[in-house]
């Protein structure tokens, strides 16, 4: 079971992750508007890269 990244538990596909910030009622597009910053680019930290064995077969 793979675990959730929003709380300390195993996924249980609430899919409260793939929620906007702004608006909960609706998927993110990755629009960035939550990033809140008029700046030209935009850069993020990547703390983890997971891999799903079942895309590599």
């Amino acid at each position: 079971m793979k675990k959730c990244i929003l709380y300390d538990r195993e996924c249980i596909d609430c899919e409260e992750c793939d929620r906007c910030d702004l608006d909960s009622s609706k998927i993110c597009d990755s629009c960035g508007k939550c990033l809140e910053t008029e700046e030209t680019y935009r850069t993020i930290k990547i703390d983890e890269i997971i891999v799903d064995d079942k895309f590599n077969s």
